[in-house]
């Protein structure tokens, strides 16, 4: 007999107990045999449910009672409790913007530009900033009429069957979506459409379904029905974050009915660029939105912390949400001006007006158009010293538009993409076509392939990995692949059948120690194939520190600064009361990156940073002046950068990172960084 256990834990996370901190908390009990019940109140849910789970409401504060029973009922309750704790793998969203108290004028988005328009004004409408950006062009009503539900009932058995098929179906559709945001740079975002297909397989809902259906229901009106009394019990709650997800489950409700119809299509975009006003959007649908054809977007209702408005923040489309009503009744090819920042939407802007918006935008698009006109050109400062600039990428198409925005080479190739979202590993010859396509794709210029790099905010259910109370300080990364030498060896087999392709070089991620790359380096010694340049990833502060042992057996280093910073600091850079602190720009984190760098030009080896610091516009003269040799950034980000360092000067930079090395903060140092 196992007792029951429990624990009384508080939800931290900024949004409460929401959609992606919920499907954390349903993955580490799923690992265990023991039932898992959570308590909030007079409320209780399955613990392995995410749609149980939601419709607590658990708020940012609120206390649950976790209740386990079984053989491993203690070892869950562990993992379970430290999940929580640790924030349940909650990564930052882009900021969330928060309603402007309203000024006297519409204030758009260039300081200085403001359009007098009074509140008073029946043109204007007022919403919350979700995306920030400026739009101005013509608006498109966005009516998606919901797939017919129907009373048509056949076998029970059939119309599970049926169901099952359109399921399968809704899953590869929104799988497709998912990677199409990878590789438009939105790999975070991308894991809210993992919400959805969990929900696809939820215990709970999938039981309330065969139910209905056993009871005579066909297929489309039990799976309708489970999804809307969830959706109406969500909408229902006081927390908005959570009323919030209620799109999500009838949005996958629709999806999962149109397949059973056939696949009848929604509302198809104008074949010219629009701005779409809808009363609401679900993630799936702002998801596809394309940025040629789709200027902004204006919602009648819906907050800032929908999933839909944190997609249009990672695919930088200008939106407004919560604007009321009265927009869905505008004439469809209506002019309007939109302004993502302040959350103000203009109707039928009189001709200066309009004037005003588009000398506005075009000022911005000058100086991209400058950045991206001089992107091909080296990244030389001032005084001639020349920093390489490369991209992080994680796709064939990913690599193609790096090269098309003046990349130097890719300087991180994220091949833990390959493996996930799919139930086994890829085998060698995948691997090595898509390492091919992507050396082919950058022509000749360098390709740095890590190894994989998952465990910690990146688990793979295919490898059934044991529950782990702190997974960051776990077995990730180079440690996972010693550990499953196959994996290793299978990777390494394919990059080396690839390099005749092109210049690739292989990197190994979380290197603590020697001993580490040479175990890594020894497999690859097995191994028959051309003779690649290896360099090694300094994310722990032990590699940092023995960056003068490490040195002599790399070819180079990479700085993967958001690690770094998260181990040097102790600080989870996903926790929602600490992300704000985990700043790179930290002193401690500088002499680390300093160090390294001494040590790599001791030797005569090059460093790289490959993190987000590589492409803050207040660290590029710090990482400069250090002596790093190549930052690697986001694709977009690459002619803004090299712009940057073209105006730089080197000794100035030296200078200034020489001091901000003595300074005691990341608030200091940003302080002693010139506008």
């Amino acid at each position: 007999m196992n007792p029951a256990r429990d624990i009384e834990l508080v939800i931290s996370n900024r949004t409460g107990l929401h959609a992606r901190p919920a499907r954390e908390f349903v993955n580490v009990a799923r690992r265990f045999q023991s039932e898992v019940r959570v308590h909030h109140g007079a409320r209780r849910a399955n613990g392995k449910s995410l749609a149980a789970l939601l419709t607590l409401g658990v708020r940012s504060g609120g206390a649950i009672r976790i209740e386990v029973e079984g053989a491993d009922g203690e070892a869950a309750l562990q993992a379970l409790a430290a999940a929580v704790t640790a924030g349940l793998g909650e990564a930052g969203d882009a900021a969330m913007p928060t309603a402007a108290a309203a000024p006297v004028a519409v204030a758009v988005e260039l300081t200085g530009v403001v359009l007098a328009v009074s509140d008073g004004d029946r043109r204007l409408l007022r919403g919350v900033s979700a995306a920030p950006g400026l739009a101005l062009g013509p608006i498109h009503q966005l009516r998606v009429v919901a797939a017919p539900v129907g009373e048509v009932t056949g076998d029970p058995e059939d119309e599970c069957r049926r169901l099952d098929t359109a399921r399968a179906i809704a899953r590869d559709q929104l799988a497709a979506a998912r990677r199409g945001l990878v590789e438009r740079g939105a790999a975070d975002q991308a894991a809210i459409l993992d919400v959805q297909i969990d929900l696809l397989d939820d215990p709970e809902l999938a039981a309330a379904v065969r139910q209905d259906i056993s009871a005579g229901a066909g297929a489309a009106r039990a799976w309708s029905g489970a999804l809307v009394a969830r959706a109406a019990a969500l909408a229902g709650l006081t927390d908005d974050v959570l009323a919030g997800r209620a799109a999500d489950f009838t949005d996958l409700a629709d999806r999962v009915v149109r397949a059973l119809a056939g696949g009848a299509a929604g509302d198809a975009l104008p074949d010219h660029p629009v701005i779409v006003v809808a009363p609401d959007l679900s993630p799936s649908q702002t998801s596809a939105f394309d940025a040629g054809r789709v200027l902004g977007i204006c919602t009648a209702s819906g907050g800032p912390t929908s999933h839909a408005a944190i997609l249009a923040r990672a695919l930088g489309l200008p939106s407004v949400v919560g604007a009321g009503p009265d927009v869905l009744s505008w004439p469809e090819g209506a002019v309007i001006a939109l302004d993502g920042t302040t959350g103000a939407v203009l109707r039928d802007p009189a001709p200066a007006e309009a004037d005003r918006v588009r000398d506005a935008q075009a000022a911005r698009a000058a100086r991209r158009d400058v950045d991206r006109r001089s992107a091909a050109a080296p990244a030389v400062t001032l005084d001639g010293h020349r920093i390489e600039v490369a991209a992080n990428v994680a796709s064939v198409d990913e690599a193609r538009r790096a090269a098309a925005a003046g990349a130097e080479g890719v300087g991180l190739l994220r091949t833990e993409m390959l493996f996930l979202d799919r139930a086994t590993a890829p085998d060698e010859d995948e691997q090595r076509a898509l390492y091919a396509a992507i050396a082919s794709a950058l022509g000749g210029l360098p390709v740095i392939v890590r190894t994989l790099d998952i465990g910690g905010d990146k688990p793979v259910p295919y490898l059934a990995q044991p529950a782990e109370a702190n997974p960051f300080l776990g077995v990730r990364g180079l440690r996972l692949c010693l550990e499953r030498p196959e994996l290793l060896r299978c990777q390494l087999r394919a990059i080396l059948r690839a390099a005749g392709a092109g210049r690739l070089r292989i990197m190994l991620p979380m290197v603590a120690d020697v001993g580490e790359l040479r175990a890594a380096r020894a497999v690859l010694a097995e191994l028959s194939g051309p003779a690649l340049e290896v360099g090694i990833m300094i994310e722990v502060p032990s590699a940092a520190i023995l960056a003068d042992a490490l040195a002599p057996e790399v070819d180079f280093f990479s700085i993967g600064s958001n690690d770094l910073t998260q181990y040097t600091l102790a600080m989870d850079r996903t926790h929602p009361a600490l992300a704000a602190r985990a700043d790179g720009l930290h002193p401690a984190v500088l002499r680390l990156i300093a160090m390294t760098v001494a040590a790599a030009h001791a030797h005569g080896k090059w460093v790289g940073v490959c993190g987000e610091l590589a492409a803050d516009p207040a660290a590029v003269p710090i990482l400069v002046g250090l002596g790093v040799d190549e930052l690697s950034v986001n694709v977009p980000a690459v002619p803004a950068v090299k712009a940057q360092i073209r105006a730089l000067s080197f000794a100035q930079a030296r200078e200034l990172a020489v001091r901000v090395l003595g300074l005691a903060t990341a608030g200091e140092v940003r302080k002693a960084i010139p506008p």
